[in-house]
């Protein structure tokens, strides 16, 4: 077992267990991806609800905080000072998939301005939860050093309200009327689980050499697209309304529709006129998001083997 970083890493049947365990999960979820018929929206809740979600999520950051200086207390008392920790070369990459995920989210144009700033606050916050609820799962029973005199007592007092925040934090995804659960959804997180199934086998061990380092980065980046699934546009049906998250039916300008216009005659059944062309316009709608998703995987497969080769050099310099 290699005890390097803040956990230590799996070996020996522990491994292939923890392996094989997420492999399943990560076909279960590709398979209820598969049976998905159609994209699920969650029930948004009232102005109470709404005022006692946000109020938890407060809560449980300071429960968080004065869990946490509680808990650094304890170790200063046990080791005599704390233990100065790894570089993290995580972190910058972290960042910046916060920044981007938010300018993606806020790009679109459909929603109003406020419902775009919000739906961008709420998954640029979301994003990093994704990966870390699965992986604080992992890690919890293995961190070190422990904590006398009772170990078990000071994890949870760290984690228990670490989970509170990762729960609460992606429940505000339901205040966003722009949020959408489809099968991208379900195919980006089975990805991801797949990943920490790779990483499990080689130990699941702290990001300090290239493969580790490059799993880590790999499976949060993934954790990213799975956010920016949940905003992808939604392509309305040829002569029907504009989805719910969109604001097209609240501009007071906007001119009534013509009798003749394509829509009206959607709805009445009747035959198309000829100058509209339909079947074109259906087939080019869904190459944005296409393009959406297959950039951001692609930008998943470039960060992580650019991470990964210099923290091969890194490891290498003398």
């Amino acid at each position: 077992m290699t005890q390097y970083g803040t956990w230590v890493s799996y070996s020996g049947d522990a491994r292939i267990w923890l392996a094989a365990v997420l492999l399943a999960a990560a076909t279960a979820t590709t398979i209820a991806g598969i049976r998905l018929r159609r994209p699920i929206r969650a029930v948004r809740p009232g102005p109470a609800g709404r005022t006692a979600m946000i109020l938890a999520w407060v809560g449980s950051m300071v429960a968080f905080l004065i869990c946490f200086a509680f808990y650094v207390q304890q170790y200063v008392h046990a080791y005599g000072s704390a233990a100065s920790s790894p570089k993290d070369r995580i972190a910058p990459i972290t960042l910046s998939a916060v920044a981007a995920t938010f300018v993606i989210i806020f790009w679109r144009r459909t929603p109003v301005f406020r419902t775009r700033l919000a739906a961008g606050f709420f998954g640029a916050i979301a994003a990093p939860m994704i990966f870390e609820l699965p992986f604080d799962l992992i890690v919890m029973a293995r961190t070190y050093p422990p904590i006398p005199p009772d170990p078990a007592f000071y994890r949870a007092l760290f984690f228990v309200p670490l989970f509170l925040i990762e729960i609460t934090t992606l429940l505000l995804l339901r205040l966003s009327p722009m949020v959408r659960v489809t099968r991208a959804t379900f195919f980006s997180f089975a990805l991801m689980l797949g990943v920490f199934a790779v990483w499990a086998l080689s130990g699941f061990g702290y990001p300090s050499t290239a493969l580790p380092t490059g799993l880590n980065i790999a499976s949060k980046l993934l954790a990213f697209v799975t956010a920016l699934t949940l905003f992808l546009p939604q392509r309305p049906a040829p002569g029907h309304a504009p989805p719910p998250d969109s604001d097209e039916q609240a501009h007071r300008d906007t001119p009534p529709l013509a009798v003749n216009s394509p829509a009206i005659a959607g709805i009445a059944g009747g035959p198309q006129l000829s100058g509209q062309p339909a079947a074109s316009s259906v087939m080019h709608a869904g190459r944005p998001r296409r393009r959406l998703i297959a950039g951001a995987v692609g930008g998943v497969l470039v960060m992580t083997l650019a991470a990964a080769c210099s923290s091969a050099g890194a490891a290498g310099a003398p």
